[in-house]
């Protein structure tokens, strides 16, 4: 996910270890990606959902769009 895009909300799983960010890029459009996070690894975050180029109108529908991609985002919400 490029730098730029602003985070619009963070949902994390149980343990913190995976998330979904929704995100609006600077043309106004939103998307989503999943990322991990190994506690072993000073690295960080990493994106492994790769659902980044997936385009949508409004943070609803990118919600939405990611729910049925990610099998924990739904009990997560």
């Amino acid at each position: 996910m490029a730098h730029d895009n602003k985070v619009m909300r963070s949902i994390n799983l149980a343990g913190e270890g995976l998330c979904v960010d929704v995100f609006q890029r600077p043309d106004g459009s939103f998307g989503f990606d999943e990322f991990r996070r190994d506690p072993e690894d000073p690295r960080g975050w990493y994106p492994v959902g790769f659902y980044s180029a997936l385009s949508f109108d409004s943070f609803d529908a990118a919600l939405a769009g990611a729910t049925p991609k990610i099998a924990w985002l739904k009990d997560a919400l």
